[in-house]
């Protein structure tokens, strides 16, 4: 049996505390009580946080009590920007290759990427991505014709744009969801 994150639940709870517009109505007893039954899940969250997501409570899921865990940093995750969309994408790229891929890392770390829907929900409870944009799930029709979707908030509006899966800049990553 692995070791309980102590320092994480720290981090965790301090968030919490400091931002409870994001999680009216959601105690933070019931949210550790979940932590400390969930060690696979705290190592999530401790990936997420490792990569610059600073995760916190969005939402509780009613029907079974688990909460929403999501990528609550002002800007894409530091250590998830400069990828491409998928690894179709990034095995296409003849040169000039980034690192790997959203899908791939989302994946690696233990996350979903979040959906444009989430990610609309996300900016409901601040302001993120003002300065970079993040990667979103992409329907199948638009990925098979070889584009990718992300998201942004300029001009106080939240956008959701297109670019080819195979591209990647510095200032995209990717935004994840954990439930615990």
């Amino acid at each position: 049996m692995s070791q309980f994150d102590e320092e994480l639940r720290q981090i965790l709870q301090t968030r919490f505390e400091k931002n409870l517009q994001r999680h009216h109505n959601i105690s933070w007893a019931d949210v550790e009580k979940r932590l400390r039954a969930s060690p696979q899940k705290m190592q999530v969250l401790r990936r997420m946080e490792d990569s610059g997501g600073e995760p916190d409570v969005l939402a509780q899921i009613e029907a079974t009590g688990e909460f929403v865990f999501a990528d609550c940093a002002v800007e894409s995750p530091a250590g998830r920007r400069s990828l491409c969309y998928d690894k179709a994408a990034l095995d296409a790229r003849k040169e000039n290759k980034p690192r790997g891929s959203a899908i791939e890392l989302a994946k690696e770390i233990g996350v979903e990427m979040l959906s444009e829907a989430e990610y609309r929900h996300l900016q409901s409870m601040g302001e993120f991505d003002k300065k970079t944009s993040s990667w979103v799930q992409t329907p199948d029709a638009v990925r098979k014709l070889g584009g990718a979707l992300f998201c942004d908030r300029r001009y106080d509006q939240v956008f959701v744009y297109h670019n080819g899966a195979e591209s990647y800049y510095a200032a995209r990553g990717f935004r994840g969801r954990c439930i615990v």
